[in-house]
């Protein structure tokens, strides 16, 4: 997934802001519990004011990303 995440990221640069959590770093554990992460891999997409939009979990088209930004970016 890591490739098409990263495809998006440069299409949507300046748009939508990208960050990635390591699941095993004990610094994102806050972070984790927050965004309730449960499995890998798992998306979040919050919108501006930074609330959750939706959430992924498992594999994702790239479609489905996509469709969701639309909605954010209106």
């Amino acid at each position: 997934m890591a490739p098409m995440v990263h495809g998006l990221e440069a299409k949507y640069a300046g748009q939508i802001d990208f960050f990635y959590l390591d699941a095993s770093d004990p610094a994102t554990q806050e972070f984790q519990r927050t965004y309730e992460f449960r499995y890998q891999p798992y998306f979040v997409l919050l919108d501006a004011e930074g609330n959750v939009v939706k959430r992924w979990t498992g594999m994702v088209r790239q479609q489905d990303f996509e469709a969701a930004f639309a909605e954010v970016l209106k």
